[in-house]
């Protein structure tokens, strides 16, 4: 992190950081398909995929509830931010204001895995487009997540859109647009 961000605030507890980044690949159908994107994601992240599974069934898509339709990793430390510095080099170092909610998440896809400086284009796989979603938070939010005494965070500790944009344009050199 740089030094830049952790100067601007006084309480070490107020500072933002990456908390993880989620990439996700929807192809809609199992089998063949299925595989190829795990190989796509494997390639790009380094880490083994986990399957995403439909959660309701569509008879017009053909998809049946607990079938196997897509992939993701969850990328955590320095291989989020690793990763993240290439998905913005595809995006050439620049996101549109919309791709921040209020509650300090971005979220973005990438249309063709071979935008990336390391992938190539293989015919026996195909094209592969991406989402992803990066949670930027701050220490001390695990208190709503855990088990046991479970507690709500205080609004003045969660994280806004502009503080969102503030991390990303300082960690990330990222020029975010209109």
């Amino acid at each position: 992190m740089s030094s830049a961000i952790s100067d601007n605030y006084e309480n070490s507890m107020r500072i933002p950081r990456l908390v993880k980044c989620v990439v996700n690949i929807g192809v809609g159908e199992g089998g063949e398909k299925l595989r190829k994107a795990f190989d796509v994601l494997e390639m790009l992240t380094g880490q083994i995929p986990a399957e995403t599974k439909a959660e309701t069934t569509n008879a017009e898509f053909g998809i049946r509830e607990g079938q196997p339709i897509g992939c993701k990793v969850t990328l955590r430390g320095e291989r989020a931010y690793d990763f993240l510095e290439k998905a913005f080099w595809v995006k050439e170092n620049r996101l549109p204001i919309n791709c921040f909610d209020d509650h300090g998440n971005i979220n973005f896809g990438i249309g063709d895995y071979t935008d990336f400086e390391e992938a190539s284009y293989d015919p026996n796989i195909g094209v592969f487009g991406m989402d992803i979603s990066i949670v930027l938070g701050r220490k001390g939010l695990r208190v709503n997540k855990r088990k046991n005494q479970k507690k709500t965070i205080p609004e003045e500790h969660k994280m806004t859109k502009e503080e969102a944009i503030e991390f990303m344009e300082c960690e990330f050199d990222l020029e975010v647009y209109e």
